[in-house]
């Protein structure tokens, strides 16, 4: 897992070993699909419990789109008991790119500023952000906690990220 940011994008990298079983990824049924989600709150609100519009979910699956269903998806999810949801992410600022192996995936994707309400590194240096690798066969792997603790819906259990530029 590797996560970075440039400019008014953050970029990703996801590589799965070990599979078994084929990839399970389906577009009409998102939560139970294998894949990256990948939460950001783009102002950094550690004390808020319930998310605000500046607080986002997405998921990134390595198959699932598509007639074949063998296209990668890229999706904002809504997060349960929001206060505000963000804006709908501008056109192509959501991308996403996959290489399927014989034992796992590579997954890797871009999320534009226009995909993120309030995303502005000048004025607002620091962000929230956790993150889950979900596969049916191999289970969860997150940044932190388990599944016993509620980081889908609660940001005051997300980490923090401070992003420097590279005079700062």
């Amino acid at each position: 897992m590797r996560i970075g940011w440039c400019g008014d994008a953050i970029g990703f990298s996801v590589e799965v070993r070990g599979k078994r079983s084929q990839l399970w990824c389906r577009d009409t049924r998102l939560e139970d699909s294998d894949g990256f989600h990948f939460w950001i709150d783009t102002r950094c609100s550690p004390g808020i419990h319930r998310a605000t519009q500046y607080c986002h979910h997405f998921l990134f699956m390595p198959a699932g789109g598509g007639q074949e269903l063998k296209s990668p998806v890229g999706h904002l999810m809504p997060i349960n008991r929001a206060r505000q949801n963000p804006n709908t992410p501008a056109k192509g600022s959501i991308q996403v790119h996959s290489s399927i192996q014989g034992d796992g995936y590579r997954l890797s994707g871009r999320i534009g500023g226009g995909a993120m309400t309030g995303f502005d590194p000048a004025q607002f240096g620091r962000i929230g952000f956790f993150y889950a690798v979900v596969d049916r066969e191999l289970g969860w792997q997150t940044l932190a906690l388990s599944r016993d603790y509620p980081f889908i819906e609660d940001p005051s259990l997300w980490v923090d990220a401070v992003l420097l530029t590279k005079n700062g």
